[in-house]
């Protein structure tokens, strides 16, 4: 059932995806749901030869905003509040309040979700993330983006 699961979670992370890199969906996000930019994707050269894809997005929550449960294959992702405050969820580890100037790190292969712990003030956040050839290899033969 586990297995389930997290299969699921990857499909919602390429809806999820598909949505945040299209450029009609960005004005068109669901009511709740934060408005994400993409302001970087480029491969990390000088790596050991080692193809590290480096994604960094910009969240902007709404009052009581949120980002459904969803995981990153292969990627470590940090999560950097500039405004107002996140409880972020992560499977095994529970709910956590950063607030902005604060950082988080969630483990790679980990399902997570945050939410704006606002109801009235709109919260910020800067998320960066990287993926190594592995991750990205498997994410090319299945057709599968996570990107939150």
């Amino acid at each position: 059932m586990k297995l389930f699961r997290r299969d699921f979670l990857c499909l919602v992370g390429a809806i999820i995806s598909a949505s945040a890199a299209s450029g009609t969906a960005m004005g068109q996000t669901a009511p709740g749901a934060p408005k994400v930019t993409q302001i970087l994707r480029k491969d990390l050269e000088g790596q050991g030869q080692v193809v590290q894809e480096t994604v960094v997005l910009i969240g902007e929550f709404g009052p009581s905003g949120e980002v459904p449960w969803h995981m990153h294959p292969g990627a470590q992702e940090v999560l950097y509040v500039q405004e107002g405050g996140l409880i972020v969820e992560v499977e095994g580890l529970g709910a956590t309040t950063v607030r902005a100037g604060e950082t988080y790190v969630i483990p790679a292969d980990t399902p997570h979700r945050a939410r704006n712990e606002s109801a009235s003030l709109n919260a910020k956040s800067v998320v960066f993330y990287s993926q190594g050839q592995a991750a990205i290899g498997s994410r090319e033969e299945s057709n599968v983006t996570n990107e939150v």
